[in-house]
C-alpha cells in the first residue's frame, strides 16, 4: 500500500520511460527533469509508453523506495507533455482511472 500525505509533492515525468530501469536509471531521470529534488521526499512517477505500467521512486529517509503497478486492463490517463507537479487528488485519481472534465477547489483561499 502506498500512503501519500496531503502536503507530499508529487512529479508527473510525462515522457515515456523504459520500466526496465531501477533505482539509478530512475534517479538519473528524476536529476534531469527536477535538479536538486532526488533526496527531498518527493514522489516521482514514471509511465512507459503505452501508459500500462507506472513506477513511483522515493526517497525514504534511509533509502529509495520503488511502488510499481501494471494495469491488467486499460491504460492510465493523460496526455504526453512536460514533466508536471501534481497534488494528491490528481495523482489518487491518475490511479483511479478517473478522467475528471473540470477540477474546482475545494475551498477559496
Amino acid at each position: 500500500m502506498l500512503t501519500v500525505s496531503g502536503n507530499t509533492r508529487l512529479f508527473l515525468c510525462n515522457q515515456p520511460i523504459n520500466m526496465r530501469k531501477s533505482f539509478e536509471g530512475l534517479g538519473e531521470e528524476v536529476e534531469r527533469l527536477f535538479p536538486g529534488e532526488l533526496f527531498s521526499g518527493a514522489f516521482f512517477i514514471f509511465l512507459n509508453r503505452s501508459r500500462d505500467h507506472m513506477k513511483v521512486l522515493f526517497w525514504d529517509k534511509d533509502g529509495f523506495v520503488i511502488w510499481y503497478k501494471r494495469l491488467e486492463k486499460g491504460s492510465f490517463s493523460g496526455k504526453w507533455g512536460a514533466a508536471v507537479s501534481l497534488d494528491r487528488r490528481e495523482f489518487i485519481m491518475l490511479l483511479e482511472g478517473i478522467v475528471p472534465k473540470r477540477i474546482l477547489p475545494r475551498f477559496l483561499l
